[in-house]
Parts: structure tokens; C-alpha cells; sequence
């Protein structure tokens, strides 16, 4: 029922506020209580990603690496690799940045009005002559070829100068 979710809401809460000894608990609670490892698993994925994301890169493989154990071994064997991850978690450095620049994407997608802008001519893949002939990646810099950065525009010019990472949620 609806503790199920409260469960949940609190196992994210306190692995997001650092506090390993009240992760612990409510993982314990959740699984004592016969939740599904794999539930708990999935959810860990999620967090690594959405909140702790750049701070620590490492927390994706240790979330899906749990994942895989508790598929691959099972209750009750499996508890103690959740609870690794869930103290892994509640330590690591936290991150929202991508998870806010990609929010800040969908939005700015979400918003757009008439047909979306087209993909640059310069990066779009010219695999026949026709392609190539009506411009299909002409003037494309191919980076690993200079040895400092390249200028190049990515976006469609609609969207020139835009950074998502530093456009705010509304």
C-alpha cells in the first residue's frame, strides 16, 4: 500500500541527506518487510544518476552491479550488496546537474512551437552521393584530427548559445 511508497520516499531522502545509519534502517524496513530486492535495486539505479550523477560517475556501475547481484543470487544473500550500495550512495558527493540540464532539454523541446529546427547540414551523415552532393556533412571538422579544440556549432542555429546547464528550471 501507501507505505510501500513512504518506504521508498524515505530510503531516497536519507541516502540524498548523507545519513547512512537512517539508509540502512529503511532499506532493512523495506526488505524485512518482504519488498522486492529488485524494486530496491531499480530505484538505486535511478538515484545514482539523478542524484549523485557527475559528483561520482562510479555510483551508475555500483547501482546496476547491485542489481545484477541481487538478480543473480537472490533474498536473503542479496541484503548485504543493497546495503553496500545504499551506504555507497548515502556517502558519495550528490549532483543534480544533469538531471536539471536534461529537464531544462525536454523543456526547452516541450515548449517549442512548429516543426522542430532541422539537424546542421555539417553534421548529418552523408552515406551516398546525393548526400553529399546536397551538402550533407560539408565543412564538418572531425575532432580526434586537431590537436586543440575545434570551433564548431552542434545545436541547429535556432538554438545558438544555448546552455542548458545554466538555464534554470521554472
Amino acid at each position: 500500500g501507501e507505505e510501500h511508497y513512504n518506504c521508498i520516499s524515505a530510503l531516497h531522502k536519507s541516502m540524498r541527506g548523507s545519513d547512512e545509519n537512517a539508509s540502512l534502517y529503511w532499506l532493512a524496513r523495506m526488505l524485512e518487510g518482504g519488498e522486492d530486492p529488485l524494486y530496491v535495486a531499480r530505484r538505486l539505479v535511478r538515484f545514482a544518476s539523478e542524484d549523485i550523477g557527475l559528483a561520482d560517475p562510479l555510483a551508475l556501475t555500483q547501482a546496476v552491479a547491485a542489481y545484477q547481484g541481487c538478480h543473480f543470487i537472490g533474498m536473503p544473500e542479496c541484503e548485504v550488496i543493497l546495503a553496500q550500495c545504499v551506504v555507497y550512495f548515502a556517502r558519495a558527493p550528490k549532483s543534480i546537474e544533469v538531471y536539471r540540464a536534461y529537464n531544462n532539454v525536454k523543456e526547452c523541446l516541450r515548449m517549442h512551437t512548429g516543426p522542430l529546427p532541422p539537424v546542421p547540414l555539417h553534421l548529418r551523415n552523408a552515406p551516398t552521393r546525393l548526400m553529399k552532393n546536397l551538402g550533407y556533412g560539408k565543412g564538418y571538422k572531425y575532432n580526434p584530427m586537431y590537436k586543440e579544440p575545434v570551433e564548431q556549432d552542434y545545436l541547429p542555429e535556432e538554438l545558438k548559445g544555448m546552455d542548458f546547464f545554466k538555464e534554470r528550471e521554472t
